[in-house]
C-alpha cells in the first residue's frame, strides 16, 4: 500500500526558510514523478512543483519560481521542498503527490495527474 507522508511544516516570519519532506513507501518511486502542491483556505489545490522520477526534470508554478526548489533521494524515497524568501500568501496546506499513471513520465502540474496523496502539511507565513 503506497502511503505518502510530508513533515517539515510551521510557522516562519516573511523572509524566512522551511525544508519540506515526503517520505514514500510502499512500492518503488524511482519510475515515477512526483509533486507539491499547496491549498489556502477557500481556495483550489495549487500546483506547486514537480520532479521527475529520475530527478533529471523540475517544474515550478509561477508563483514560486526561483523561491522554492524542489529535489528527491531515491535511496531514501524521499521528496523534498527547498522554500526560501516565504511571504504571507505561501501560507497553505501542502501536500505531496505521486504520479503512477505514467512510468519515467515528466513531472506535470496537473491535479488530476496525480493517484496518490500524503495528508498534507501546515505552512504559515507570518506578515
Amino acid at each position: 500500500q503506497v502511503q505518502l507522508v510530508e513533515s517539515g511544516g510551521g510557522l516562519v516570519q516573511a523572509g524566512g526558510s522551511l525544508r519540506l519532506s515526503c517520505a514514500a513507501s510502499g512500492r518503488t518511486f524511482s519510475n515515477y514523478a512526483m509533486g507539491w502542491f499547496r491549498q489556502a483556505p477557500g481556495k483550489e489545490r495549487e500546483f506547486v512543483a514537480a520532479i521527475s522520477g529520475s530527478g533529471s526534470s523540475t517544474y515550478y508554478g509561477d508563483a514560486v519560481t526561483g523561491r522554492f526548489a524542489i529535489s528527491r533521494d531515491g535511496a531514501k524515497n524521499t521528496v523534498n521542498l527547498q522554500m526560501d524568501s516565504l511571504k504571507p500568501e505561501d501560507t497553505a496546506v501542502y501536500y505531496c503527490a505521486l504520479d503512477t499513471n505514467r512510468v519515467y513520465g515528466l513531472p506535470r502540474a496537473g491535479v488530476g495527474s496525480y493517484d496518490y496523496w500524503g495528508q498534507g502539511t501546515q505552512v504559515t507565513v507570518s506578515s
